[in-house]
């Protein structure tokens, strides 16, 4: 499960890019009761999505004009050079060069091999979020990817992860992610890789990291989203074993999900 207790290679950061930051403020507070405090005029935009005092997610204005919006995945580094070094060497490209966000910290912005993006946060005077895995805070990130192999290949070799294989039926196979801090793949679980179906491919989906955000209802909050402008990607429906997930895409077209029933959800 996820955790506060922030080791190399686990996520500590989300943010979101959107193309009117306000208005996406107005968006996850009508569906997750979040607010947003600005990091002030030399943040150029960008502010906290907080709850109950306490940092969950982040959003800054869209970097480029033809940037698509969507959320962002950190992980945790104690050095971000050595990490986009590793990048490189395991085949991946840096979107953006290791650099220090004030005294906050130090991020960098890479794309793995099959095109999704990804970020890193080496934690200076802030660490990481302050909640998750709570309701309306992040609890598992997802790879959505065109070549599951060549992805657990490159994660491997930047962040030392290991992989759960689940049977889903038929050839379809869940790698459940665990970075190295010891413990049961059950206890230490934070997040999965997916191999896109065919029909996705032939569609044309491309690789793509998306959150999940733990609620107390699933059906309540999605009806949240889509009365707020949300776009259905998949509705309200019940994974065995697992509990009640749907995913959507916000009014801006950045994808995240929703589940009820992590065991480990307070």
């Amino acid at each position: 499960m996820l955790t506060t207790d922030y080791v190399p290679g686990t996520p500590n950061w989300i943010d979101l890019g959107a193309p009117d930051v306000d208005a996406a403020a107005a968006f996850y507070s009508a569906v997750f009761g979040w607010s947003f405090q600005s990091a002030g005029p030399e943040g150029g935009g960008y502010g906290f999505f907080q709850l109950d005092g306490e940092t969950v997610a982040a959003a800054g204005p869209c970097q480029e004009e033809s940037a698509r919006p969507a959320w962002t995945a950190y992980f945790h580094t104690a050095d971000a050079d050595a990490t986009a070094k590793a990048v490189e060497r395991a085949g991946g490209k840096v979107r953006a060069a290791p650099m220090d966000v004030f005294t906050a910290g130090r991020l960098a912005q890479f794309t793995d091999p099959t095109g999704a993006d990804f970020a890193v946060w080496q934690p200076g005077d802030i660490q990481g979020l302050e909640k998750v895995m709570a309701p309306n805070t992040l609890c598992w990130t997802e790879l959505y990817t065109t070549d599951a192999a060549a992805a657990k290949d490159f994660y491997r070799s930047v962040f030392l992860w290991s992989y759960q294989d689940m049977p889903m039926g038929g050839d379809m196979v869940y790698s459940v992610v665990s970075a190295p801090r010891g413990g049961t793949p059950e206890d230490t679980g934070q997040g999965g890789i997916f191999q896109l179906p065919k029909e996705n491919l032939a569609a044309g989906s491309t690789s793509e990291w998306h959150p999940y955000f733990g609620v107390t209802d699933c059906d309540v909050t999605f009806a949240a989203a889509t009365a707020n402008g949300a776009t259905v990607l998949i509705p309200p429906s019940n994974a065995p074993g697992v509990g009640r997930i749907a995913m959507v895409t916000d009014p801006f077209g950045a994808p995240f999900a929703l589940i009820k029933g992590d065991p480990n959800m307070t």
